[in-house]
This record gives structure tokens, sequence and C-alpha cells, in this order.
């Protein structure tokens, strides 16, 4: 099977790696629903190593297409890429010797002809940085994003773009709120349902991105990586890769596809004609939240103006003047709005001995039930008119 990105996080493989067409299809997108989104404007990659990330290599390659006025990036220390395309002194101590290359910040604000065949691209930019060592200097903190000197180059930053460990995604989306940066950043979808998270999402003040809705992504991993999923590979090159389930592109750019309206048919043409819901005669109701439970995305009632529960892949579809989102039944609040009882110890006692015929119980309060059953994570909508 895939590897997924809870499986990464508690193994502490951090390392993934963007692909360059994965970049280039999402940023490309923007452009296309406004050309002028990245002009003027400092791009900061705070988790990527200058020239070997693909992330560097996109904006550095397109710097004066998308019209940047900087591209700040920052590696950090003993990175298993760096220095694998371009050595600078920062990474070998001017011995030529890469055991483990020190953290260092590149700093580009003009992007030219550097080897005169009548074109700019990345390759100019790699003998700029070698032709130019004000360019790039080593960093004291180790490169950590959070460190004071990677926080000052934050600040001055406009747009962070960048695949952050997943393992500190958290602190991460923490500190671009914190520093009120728009942002364009890969993460993990179950990541939408965290505390610290969804309050964005519900606030539209964070969204899904444009090109990653389903199925895995490919990532290159380093050397060291073991290989012990199915979703695997290596190219002619040695480099080695994987595959990686539950990504999403987390964004606060605005994007054509979240203004899509998205299409649906009336409850009962839903019930009679979609082939996901076949079998159902009406909507079933949560038992503990006033709520109706919509499985698919696909099945929501246009025309039912009460607050129905969705998938969390909904938020892919997502149209903020089309839907109000209201909150989510993966909460232990008792005072969610929405809420319509609270299961006492004794409550979840009678459940498991009703489902299972022996003493037991079962956590009902973090989630709708239904016939004494948890659903799956829901995100709490109702429609706008």
């Amino acid at each position: 099977m895939n590897l997924g990105l809870t499986a990464a996080r508690e193994a502490k493989k951090d390392e993934f790696y963007t692909q360059y067409v994965d970049i280039q299809k999402e940023v490309e997108a923007y452009l296309e629903f406004d050309p002028d989104t990245f002009r003027n404007k400092t791009v900061y990659c705070n988790c990527d190593d200058p020239f070997e990330s693909n992330f560097f290599k996109y904006f550095a390659a397109n710097f004066d297409r998308l019209g940047l006025r900087k591209l700040i990036t920052t590696s950090f220390d003993g990175s298993s890429i760096a220095g694998a395309q371009i050595t600078f002194d920062e990474y070998t101590a001017g011995n030529g010797i890469r055991p483990k290359p020190k953290a260092i910040c590149v700093e580009i604000d003009e992007v030219t002809d550097v080897d005169g065949n009548g074109a700019v691209g990345i390759e100019d930019v790699k003998l700029f940085l070698e032709k130019n060592p004000h360019s790039h200097r080593p960093l004291e903190g180790g490169g950590d994003f959070r460190s004071p000197e990677c926080i000052e180059l934050l600040q001055e930053a406009d747009i962070v773009v960048t695949n952050p460990p997943f393992s500190l995604f958290k602190e991460f989306m923490a500190l671009m709120t914190k520093y009120e940066k728009k942002l364009l950043v890969i993460g993990n979808l179950q990541a939408l349902t965290y505390k610290t998270i969804f309050p964005l999402i519900k606030a539209d003040k964070l969204w899904m991105g444009v090109t990653i809705h389903s199925g895995d992504r490919e990532f290159r991993v380093p050397d060291h990586y073991p290989l012990n999923a199915s979703g695997y590979r290596t190219d002619e090159n040695g480099n080695k890769y994987i595959r990686v389930k539950g990504v999403r592109w987390y964004t606060n750019l605005d994007h054509g596809r979240r203004h899509q309206v998205l299409p649906l048919m009336p409850m009962k043409d839903n019930l009679r004609f979609n082939k996901k819901i076949s079998g159902k005669s009406v909507y079933e109701r949560y038992e503990n939240y006033d709520a109706i439970e919509v499985s698919f995305t696909d099945a929501i009632p246009s025309d039912y103006d009460g607050v129905m529960g969705v998938p969390i892949t909904f938020l892919d579809k997502y149209n903020p003047d089309q839907f109000e989102i209201l909150g989510t039944l993966d909460s232990s609040d008792p005072d969610n709005p929405c809420r319509t009882r609270w299961y006492s110890a004794q409550d979840q006692k009678d459940a498991y001995f009703r489902r299972f015929g022996k003493p037991g119980s079962i956590p009902l309060n973090m989630s709708g039930v239904i016939n004494d059953t948890k659903v799956y994570k829901r995100i709490l909508i109702r429609h706008r008119r």
C-alpha cells in the first residue's frame, strides 16, 4: 500500500521533496485567475534547499515572468540533498568536502542572461550564485523556520511557498497565522481538522488549493529512506520516489476553483437517482446533532435549508458564496450550537451493550452518532440563501 502522511510523521521521515510539475501546475492555476498574484512580491521558501529544491527552481526560473521582487530560500543543517547540484563554500567550509552541509540563505532580486544564450533560465541562476558569493550566507540557527533569523526573513516576505515538515505542520501554520502571511503550502488532508487549523478554514482565512483533490502524489525522498511500501520507484539516476496519500495544497491566495458553483440535485432526486445513496428513503439524522448525514459531497441536496454533515473532502469543492461552514462533528465541545445531546458515561456503556451484547463503552461525544454508531469525520455546513 502507499505510505500515508500519518505513518511518515510517526516515523519522523519528514524529508519529502515536491516534484517540479506539481508546483508548476498549482502556481499556474493562480496566475490564470490573477496574473499579478506574485507580481512585486517577495516569495520565501523557508523549508527548502537553495537550488536543489524544486520550489526554488520554479520561482528562480520564472522570476521575471512572475514579476517577483525577491526570492528567499533557506535550508537546514545536514540536509540530505543540499549541495548535490551546486556546491557553496558554506556547505563545505571551503574544503570541497560535503559531510554535513550547513544551513544557508539564498536571496535573489534579479535573474539575468548570465550565460549569454539569449534566454533566462535555471542555468543562469546557477552561474549567478556561483559568481556572486554575496547572494548566499550561512545561517546560525540551523535553518529551523522557527529560529529568530528565519522569522526575521519571514517578516520580510509577502508569500510563503513550501512543503513544511509534516511533523511540524501545526507549528508552521501557527507562525504563518501570527505574522499574517499569504501562503501556498503542502500538508496532510487530516490537518484541516486540527483545532488550530479548522477555525481558519471556518473563518475563510484558509482554504484548499487547486490541483490536488484525491488519490496520492509522488515525492522524492533521501537516498537513506527505506522503500518498504509498494508505491515507490527508483529512477535511472538512482533517485528514490514514494507515493503519499492524503496530500493537499493549503492556501489563502484566491483562485477560480473556489468560486465555482457546485451543481446539486434536490433531495427527492438524490434519493431516487444518486447511486451512491441508493436504497435510502430518507437522509438520516444524527442522534446528537441537529443535522442530517450526507455521506458524499455530490449527494448534498440543493433544496435543504438545514444543517448538513459532509465529508472533509467537501472542502475541495467548497464555494464560500454557496455554503456556510458552521463547525465540525469531530469536537468535544458540549456547547457546540448544533449539538443536541451530550452522552454520559452510562449512555456510552449502554450504547456498547446494545451493539455488542456485552459490557464496554463507546466514546460517542467526539463524533456524530447514528444508531449508536460513530460516523466518520464530518464538517457541518448549510446553504447560503
